[in-house]
């Protein structure tokens, strides 16, 4: 496989510090551009404990590229995809739309007929780039700050 490959694998146990980097370094660096310090510092204060069992909850995949965790994204049993972040230094290389394949071809097996995602300001362009209509606008109250993210659904019929 050529080192530029984005790998995917599901994730283990020992990927939480590695994913909660990733998902730091994208809301302190993509995401700045669309909220404000306020909401980034709410949005990215969760300690290592609560991440490590709020990944155990799901089904988690991670890519990799040069041997590094780059991004990753997760679904449940329903299609909802509550987490979707890349690496800063890796945007735009398409390890989300690796990641989101692999989400549908899970979905696809599981028989669900939707994938349904409350995607932040930031997320929104990829999400509609691959299908997904908004289905609701909502404000989201989180630790103390408020945060605007669109209901988004892809219909898998």
């Amino acid at each position: 496989m050529p080192e530029s490959t984005t790998a995917l694998r599901p994730y283990t146990p020992d990927d939480a510090a590695s994913t909660l980097r990733c998902f730091r370094r994208a809301v302190h660096g993509t995401a700045s551009r669309d909220y404000d310090a306020g909401q980034i510092q709410s949005w990215a204060a969760v300690d290592i404990a609560t991440w490590g069992c709020r990944r155990a909850k799901t089904t988690t995949w991670v890519a990799e590229r040069h041997g590094q965790l780059v991004g990753f994204s997760d679904i449940d049993d329903e299609g909802y995809i509550d987490m979707m972040f890349v690496d800063p230094d890796a945007g735009r290389l398409g390890v989300a739309s690796a990641l989101l394949e692999q989400l549908l071809t899970l979905a696809k097996c599981r028989g669900l007929g939707e994938l349904t995602v409350h995607a932040s300001v930031t997320a929104r362009p990829f999400f509609e780039s691959h299908g997904f209509v908004i289905t609701a606008e909502t404000q989201v109250e989180l630790r103390g700050s408020v945060l605007t993210n669109y209901r988004m659904r892809l219909d898998l019929s």
